[in-house]
């Protein structure tokens, strides 16, 4: 393959995974595409869809393309693969002050698990040390399913 991703590309693509839809690599072209579940089965049906406005015409075609060269595309890890509730308890064990250690864990626990940590971070001005954590979670997962996959890869700076 001679292809080259940028990781900050992959990791973007990661975050903004939503239900119902795929992120997909193109090994022919390095381009990331989100394709929605729905565009793959209409895809599949082969149905006209010259009446659909531009954009969803684009999405089509795009699953289309998914859909007759499949070998070109590799799904990007999904958000089950990168387990980000793993990663918070991980994160939560980093802390060296036991008392926010534990009100970290607490906060993790049940329903809601996810805005009270958040909330928490806030309280303990935390945010910054979290996402920095957390993007090198992302930074070993991504460069892991690269190598998996075969896919050169270029790290460039995550901010920006």
């Amino acid at each position: 393959m001679y292809i080259q991703v940028k990781l900050k590309d992959i990791i973007e693509e990661m975050e903004i995974q939503f239900e119902e839809s795929r992120s997909l690599l193109n090994i022919k072209t390095g381009e990331i595409v989100l394709v929605a579940s729905e565009d793959l089965r209409a895809a599949e049906d082969e149905k006209p869809f010259d009446h659909l406005p531009e954009w969803e015409q684009e999405n089509r075609i795009i699953a289309i393309d998914v859909v007759e060269n499949f070998e070109n595309y590799i799904e990007l890890p999904t958000k089950y693969e990168v387990n980000e509730y793993g990663i918070m308890e991980n994160f939560c064990l980093t802390v060296s002050d036991q008392r926010k250690q534990e009100s970290l864990l607490r906060a993790i626990r049940g329903k809601g698990a996810f805005r009270r940590f958040k909330d928490k971070l806030i309280d303990f001005e935390m945010e910054e040390q979290w996402y920095s954590y957390r993007d090198d979670c992302f930074k070993q997962i991504v460069i892991e399913w690269c190598k998996e996959n075969k896919i050169n890869y270029i790290e460039s700076v995550l901010q920006g």
